[in-house]
């Protein structure tokens, strides 16, 4: 090259990404430099634990903390689940994806009797996606797992090019120990076994809607999203033979309901003036066009238990945090094996089906 021919820099480009404090780039997943700093500033502080902050490929649960062979000890029985959150908005009145992926996962373990132990949390990241916004997610996770009471013990994080995502999606996975003597669905149900319902419902689908369609009511509609399992123990403690829990999440109570009768190959029913609607919730409903029987949940839960034992059940979930606005919602019965029947406030009755798709997309 002569001393007269000029260099065109501006054409030149650096094959390393340059960093930016401000956004998630992809070199934030390939596993180098920027991974590890997006780890030990966003991630090890939010989550820290003895597990955790050995940053190896998977976690052992020993002792400080998690010690699995002292839980099944006596006969406690392994718990294990998985889900996927991808909601939108990130952020909602009452909650977070970040509450999201914890206590969702903490109430499947919770549905079989369980109490969580740990979890692990993968994250897949849209370029782009500001890291101070991506601080406030998991930031709202690790409130969530402290009050749920449980550790963050391994992870992984992934970056996916600008357009491919949505902000960020969060998968988790649960393990918990069902304690010895606790069997929920170990009895099959029978006709008379009764139906309760934790509180109102509606509240979480409600929630998302009102931000999306941008409805404004009297009283702010926040999302039900809470962790179950120590609602379940205390119910658990009074009935340890609960024929089954459902926390009613996509589709709402009603395909809860409809799975349970299909399952048991028996009848439900139900009575429409026990079914607990906020006002305002049954405002947005019919404002859209919606059945709250249908709307998800992600802080409520359905549990058939034995006539004989549905007043004691009934009674200790009320005095829970979780389970103050409780009810007895129906019975089991033996005719029209596979459905769910709505006794109607004037009398009459009606059948109350599965949805054949999902009502409102991107809730959990």
């Amino acid at each position: 090259m002569s001393e007269s021919e000029e260099v065109d820099f501006l054409s030149y480009s650096c094959p390393a990404p340059l960093p930016d404090s401000s956004q998630v780039i992809l070199g934030h997943g390939g596993g180098g430099v920027l991974s590890r700093e997006l780890i030990e500033t966003i991630f090890l502080p939010a989550f820290a634990n003895p597990q955790l902050d050995r940053l190896g490929d998977s976690a052992v649960l020993d002792g400080q903390g998690c010690d699995v062979a002292a839980a099944l000890a006596g006969g406690g029985r392994l718990a294990v689940s998985t889900d996927s959150y991808v909601v939108r908005p990130l952020f909602f009145p009452g909650g977070s994806i970040g509450d999201l992926a914890v206590n969702g996962t903490v109430n499947d373990l919770a549905m079989s009797g369980a109490r969580p132990l740990a979890l692990t949390a993968g994250f897949i990241i849209e370029e782009g996606f500001a890291i101070a916004r991506l601080a406030d997610v998991v930031d709202a996770m690790a409130r969530a797992a402290r009050v749920a009471g449980v550790r963050i013990v391994t992870g992984d994080t992934k970056v996916v090019e600008r357009g491919h995502g949505d902000g960020v999606y969060i998968n988790t996975a649960g393990i918990g120990v069902v304690p010895a003597g606790i069997a929920v669905g170990a009895e099959p149900i029978r006709p008379g076994d009764v139906v309760l319902l934790s509180g109102t419902i509606g509240d979480h689908g409600m929630a998302i809607m009102s931000v999306r369609e941008g409805l404004a009511f009297e009283s702010e509609i926040r999302s039900d999203t809470a962790p179950l399992h120590g609602l379940v123990a205390a119910m658990l403690a009074v009935c340890p033979a609960i024929r089954t829990l459902r926390d009613p999440t996509r589709g709402g109570v009603a395909t809860s309901l409809n799975e349970i009768a299909v399952a048991a190959r028996l009848g439900v029913e139900i009575e429409e003036r026990s079914i607990p609607v906020a006002g305002q919730v049954a405002a947005a409903c019919e404002i859209l066009g919606l059945d709250p029987l249908l709307v998800a949940n992600e802080g409520r839960l359905l549990a058939i238990v034995p006539e004989e034992s549905a007043a004691a059940v009934l009674a200790v979930m009320r005095l829970h945090e979780y389970g103050r606005a409780a009810v007895v919602l129906g019975r089991i019965v033996a005719g029209h094996p596979g459905m769910v029947v709505m006794r109607t406030a004037i009398g009459g009755s009606r059948v109350v089906p599965i949805p054949i798709g999902e009502q409102l997309p991107r809730i959990c």
